[in-house]
């Protein structure tokens, strides 16, 4: 009885486990794409006779490498003005925090993340050297505000 009841939780581990990376795979492969609503949404502004066509939601500045490598898909950082998704803590603190957290400074989380959720998304994605720079800077704008 004891086998059988060790079996079933080995197995639904497994599965839960297998599951959640299938689903963050999924997910990471959706946030390398932009999301057509977010980039297509745009905003009518009428003029006098003439109507100006203006984005909304355009991320600009320091943000912007964060919007482009997805990170906003479960991740917000209030402190730049991002929203985005609630999966993943907002990252307006994540500059002076990941080190505490995960035993490493940021630079080398973002190269070699210690959390499995992060580092299937970064295995699937990898940043370039020149990313990974810009995001630590805007992560650390923000943890200054």
């Amino acid at each position: 009885m004891k086998n059988s009841v060790m079996i079933f939780l080995v197995c639904a581990v497994i599965g839960f486990g297998g599951g959640a990376l299938f689903n963050q795979a999924k997910g990471s492969n959706e946030a390398s794409t932009p999301d057509v609503e977010t980039t297509k949404q745009t905003e009518t502004v009428a003029e006098g006779n003439t109507e100006v066509v203006q984005p909304a939601n355009t991320v600009s500045g320091e943000g912007q490498i964060i919007s482009d490598k997805g990170c906003l898909a479960c991740h917000a950082v209030e402190n730049l003005g991002l929203q985005g998704g609630a999966t993943g803590p907002d990252l307006s603190d994540a500059y002076t925090n990941v080190e505490g957290k995960h035993g490493k400074p940021i630079e080398e989380f973002l190269k070699e993340p210690t959390s499995a959720v992060m580092s299937t998304v970064i295995g699937g994605n990898p940043l370039t050297d020149e990313e990974r720079t810009k995001i630590v800077e805007a992560l650390k704008i923000a943890s200054e505000k």
